[in-house]
C-alpha cells in the first residue's frame, strides 16, 4: 500500500464525523458530500508531516470550505429564507427503533433545528456548530472566521440564544412517533377528518417547500393550526396509500413514493402524543439530489 492508499484510509476513518459537521453547517446532504470531497482534495495537496492532529485539522478545514459555501449562498440569494423552506432531510429505513444507536447517525439532527441553523449569519452558524456541537475550542474557530476568541465566544452565544428560544424538542421516542405518524396515514387513507384534528397540536405548524416552479394547490405554504392542516392533509388524501414510514433526520417520517418515483418527504415532530410540527419536501429539484428511493428500500 502506497502513501496515497494510506493518507486515504486515514482520511476515511473520518468521513462520517466530516459528513456530520458538514450536513449540520450547510443542511443539505449533497453539499455535505461535496465539502467533504474538497477536504479531502486540499489534503492529499498538503505534507501530512506538518499536521499534528488530523482529525481537529480536518475539521476546521471543513469548515472552512462550508462558511466559503454559506457566504457565498448567502450572496446569491435575493431574499432571506421564507417560512416555507425545508432543509434536505436525511432519509433511512425505519428498520429498528434503537434511540441510543439514532445519535451515532448524522441526520440526528432534526430538520426543526436546521431550519433554525439557517437563520443565522454564516459566521455564527460556524461558531454553534463547531463548539456547541462538535466541542471545538474558540481558539481553533477563531482564525476561521477570522475574529478573535472573545468575538468568536460572541458569535456561538448569539447563536445559542437564537436556537434556545425556537424551543426545540427534546429527544424523540420513535416507537411513539411511529404510533402517531402511523395513525395519522390511517385517517388520511380514511378521510377522517376528525380522526386528524385529534392527532394534530391546535396549534400545528405545517411546512411545504416545493420549490419556485411549482404553482396552484401543491405550491409552497406555511400553515399553522389543527383543522387547516387535516383540511391540506385530506387535499392530498389520493396519495397516502404509496406513503412509506422511514428516518427522516433521526425521527419517524414519511416517504411519498408512488412506482418508486419519490414525490415528497414529509418529516415530523411529535410532543406529548400530538404532532406539532410537519416539514414537507415536494421541490422535483432537490428530491432528485436525495438517494432517498434507495434509502427506504
Amino acid at each position: 500500500m502506497n502513501d496515497e492508499d494510506l493518507l486515504a484510509d486515514r482520511f476515511e476513518e473520518h468521513r462520517g464525523h466530516l459528513r456530520a459537521v458538514a450536513y449540520r453547517m450547510l443542511g443539505s446532504a449533497p453539499e455535505a458530500e461535496d465539502a467533504v470531497q474538497e477536504t479531502w482534495l486540499k489534503l492529499s495537496r498538503t505534507d501530512v508531516d506538518e499536521i499534528r492532529n488530523l482529525g481537529g485539522w480536518l475539521t476546521t478545514v471543513v469548515g472552512r470550505v462550508c462558511l466559503d459555501l454559506l457566504r457565498s449562498r448567502t450572496a446569491r440569494r435575493e431574499e432571506p429564507i421564507g417560512e416555507t423552506f425545508v432543509p434536505d432531510p436525511v432519509i433511512r429505513p425505519l428498520t429498528e427503533l434503537d434511540p441510543e444507536a439514532e445519535v451515532l447517525h448524522a441526520d440526528s439532527v432534526g430538520l426543526a433545528l436546521l431550519v433554525v441553523l439557517e437563520t443565522l449569519e454564516p459566521a455564527e452558524r460556524l461558531a454553534f456548530v463547531l463548539h456547541d456541537m462538535f466541542a471545538v475550542p474558540f481558539d481553533d474557530i477563531a482564525p476561521i472566521v477570522e475574529r478573535g476568541s472573545a468575538a468568536t465566544r460572541q458569535l456561538a452565544s448569539r447563536a445559542r440564544r437564537r436556537v434556545q428560544g425556537a424551543n426545540l424538542p427534546t429527544a424523540p421516542d420513535l416507537a411513539r412517533q411511529r404510533e402517531i405518524v402511523e395513525a395519522f396515514l390511517a385517517a388520511a387513507r380514511e378521510g377522517d377528518f376528525d380522526a386528524l384534528v385529534a392527532l394534530l397540536h391546535p396549534d400545528v405548524a405545517l411546512r411545504a417547500d416545493s420549490g419556485a416552479l411549482v404553482r396552484g394547490v401543491a405550491a409552497s405554504k406555511a400553515l399553522r393550526g389543527a383543522r387547516t392542516v387535516a383540511e391540506q392533509a385530506l387535499m392530498f388524501a389520493p396519495f397516502a396509500r404509496f406513503a412509506q414510514l422511514a428516518l427522516v433526520n433521526g425521527s419517524v417520517g414519511v416517504v411519498n413514493a408512488p412506482e418508486g418515483q419519490v414525490l415528497s418527504v414529509m418529516g415530523v415532530t411529535v410532543a406529548d402524543g400530538l404532532i406539532t410540527e410537519m416539514y414537507i419536501l415536494s421541490d422535483p429539484d432537490r428530491l432528485a439530489r436525495l438517494d432517498a428511493d434507495s434509502s427506504v428500500r
